[in-house]
């Protein structure tokens, strides 16, 4: 089921894939350089219903609307609160999840929506070679249980980067920002990917 949701930035498309008697719901965003077509949220979007957790794939309205650069991130913000109560109206705890951009804005609203959870997805603890600018504030400031999924390659932040928190983290070996893996890499591309869904089926079971 698809629906299109008004927010104050505009028209967003949420795309539902239910769970049989679902228990938890798991809402993902984008990032900022593509859509819900990302690898990592279309796996989680077949696997997890299976597993009780309906997946709720978010577009952003800057998508939606066709525009090839996202907005300054408060506007992000501003899209995700607009879809917030569509997420929330089954009564089931909903865990606030996105990849990248969308990771970050899932990190600065949590406690602001009442997300059960927060799952950050190749989150970008810093540009590509500036260590410097660290976004790790918003991961540590999550307020609730947190799961971050990073590739072991990602120029955005490898896992050894990241400084110690109550966060949980799941390392994707040899996996870039978009946990593409080298040919040459001695993991096969759809092994990377099960590291990825098995590692929130795990996380998420765990929330009850």
């Amino acid at each position: 089921m698809t629906e299109i949701i008004e927010t104050d930035a505009g028209a967003a498309r949420v795309t539902w894939r239910e769970a049989p008697g679902a228990r938890l719901v798991l809402a993902v965003s984008h990032g900022a350089g593509g859509g819900v077509e990302a690898r990592d949220l279309q796996a989680l979007a077949a696997v997890l219903p299976a597993h009780g957790v309906s997946v709720a794939l978010v577009e952003q309205p800057w998508r939606v609307a066709d525009k090839k650069v996202a907005p300054a991130p408060k506007t992000l913000d501003v899209g995700w609160r607009g879809v917030w109560p569509a997420l929330a109206e089954r009564g089931l705890p909903v865990i606030a999840g996105g990849r990248s951009a969308g990771a970050r804005v899932a990190c600065r609203t949590a406690v602001e929506l009442g997300a059960a959870a927060a799952l950050a997805l190749s989150f970008p603890l810093h540009p590509p070679g500036r260590p410097e600018k660290s976004r790790a504030g918003e991961l540590l400031g999550s307020g609730v249980p947190t799961l971050v999924v990073q590739g072991g390659n990602d120029p955005f932040g490898k896992p050894e980067e990241f400084p110690a928190g109550s966060y949980d983290i799941v390392e994707v070996p040899y996996g870039d920002h978009g946990f593409a893996v080298p040919k040459r890499a001695p993991i096969e591309q759809d092994e990377a990917v099960r590291i990825i869904t098995d590692g929130v089926v795990k996380w998420a079971s765990s929330l009850g």
